[in-house]
C-alpha cells in the first residue's frame, strides 16, 4: 500500500460520513422516497427569484438528472400539467414508477431513459427545465445546455443549480469518505484505491463502484461521474454560448463564509451551490 493510500485512510477515518442517501437503508426509505422528502431543498436556491407557481403550475416540465425521480414526483405535486423525469440510468424506472402509482401521480409522470446532451423532445415544447445537481454529472455540460434552450418554449426557463467541483464535497465521494476537501489533498488515483477499500464490504458495493467509476482508453481507471465542473468553467460555458442570465448567485457554504465566498482564490472552496437561470427568448 502507498504512502498516500494509507496516510488518506488514516485521515478519512477522523471524520464521520455526512446525510447521504446511499447511506440511508436503515431507515427503510427507499432512494425515491428520501428524494421526495428532500423536494423542498432541491429548488430553496431558485426561489429568491421565483416561487413554486412561476416555476411549475401548469406547465410542462423536464427534470433532468432525476434519479430514482423523487424530487421530480414532489414537483408533480405542486400542479404540474406534465412532467418528464429524465435520467440516463435506467435501473431507476421502476423505483420512480412505483412511487408515482404510491402517490396517484403516475398520470402526470413519465420516466425518461436519455442522454442530457440528446433530449428526445421537439423543439419549443418544454416549459420549464430544472437541472439540480446534475450540470456537475453531465459529461458535457456546454452540449447538454445548448439542447435544454432548443427544447424551450419561448419565454421558457432553465433552472440549474450545482456544487462547484472544489466546493468540501464536491468528489462526490462522501457516501464512503467523510474527510471535507479530501480531493484536493490527494489524486484521483488515491481517492479511487481508498473508495475501492471503503465501500468493498458493503452489499452494493459493485453498484457504487459501476457508478462511479471507468476505465478510459488506456485501460485507467477514472470517475466518470463527475465532470469536475468549477465556478470558472461554468461561467466559460456561459460566456461560449452567449447567454445572459436572469438570474445567477453563489451561495456561501455559511454566512461566516460569506467574505471567502467572494474572494477570487477562495470562492471555488467557500461557494455551496452555483445557481443559473435562463429564460429562452
Amino acid at each position: 500500500m502507498s504512502f498516500s493510500v494509507s496516510l488518506c485512510k488514516f485521515l478519512t477515518s477522523k471524520f464521520s460520513l455526512p446525510v447521504h442517501p446511499f447511506n440511508n437503508q436503515e431507515s427503510g426509505k427507499t432512494y425515491a422516497e428520501w428524494q421526495y422528502e428532500k423536494g423542498n431543498d432541491t429548488v430553496a436556491f431558485f426561489l429568491p427569484f421565483a416561487n413554486f407557481d412561476e416555476m411549475l403550475k401548469g406547465k410542462t416540465i423536464l427534470d433532468v438528472g432525476c434519479g430514482a425521480a423523487g424530487k421530480t414526483l414532489f414537483y408533480a405535486s405542486q400542479g404540474v400539467k406534465k412532467i418528464y423525469g429524465l435520467e440516463l440510468l435506467e435501473k431507476y424506472r421502476d423505483e420512480a414508477d412505483n412511487l408515482a402509482k404510491k402517490l396517484e401521480l403516475d398520470h402526470l409522470f413519465e420516466f425518461v431513459p436519455a442522454d442530457a446532451t440528446e433530449l428526445p423532445f421537439e423543439d419549443n415544447s418544454i416549459d420549464t427545465i430544472i437541472m439540480n445537481d446534475s450540470f456537475e454529472h453531465i459529461p458535457d455540460p456546454e452540449k447538454a445546455l445548448k439542447e435544454a434552450l432548443r427544447v424551450l418554449k419561448p419565454k421558457g426557463r432553465v433552472y440549474i443549480n450545482f456544487p462547484p467541483y472544489y466546493h468540501p464535497f464536491g468528489a462526490h465521494l462522501s457516501d464512503a469518505i467523510g474527510m471535507p476537501w479530501v480531493h484536493m489533498f490527494f489524486s484521483d488515483d488515491t481517492l479511487i484505491k481508498v473508495y475501492k477499500d471503503a465501500v468493498k464490504d458493503l452489499p452494493d458495493a459493485d453498484e457504487r463502484l459501476k457508478f462511479r467509476i471507468s476505465k478510459d482508453e488506456n485501460g485507467r481507471e477514472y470517475f466518470s461521474y463527475i465532470n469536475k465542473l468549477t465556478i470558472k468553467r461554468g461561467q466559460e460555458i456561459v460566456k461560449n454560448l452567449g447567454l445572459t442570465p436572469v438570474y445567477h448567485t453563489e451561495a456561501p457554504l455559511r454566512p461566516y463564509f460569506k467574505l471567502f465566498a467572494k474572494l477570487p482564490l477562495f470562492k471555488e472552496m467557500f461557494v455551496k451551490m452555483v445557481v443559473y437561470v435562463f429564460e429562452k427568448p
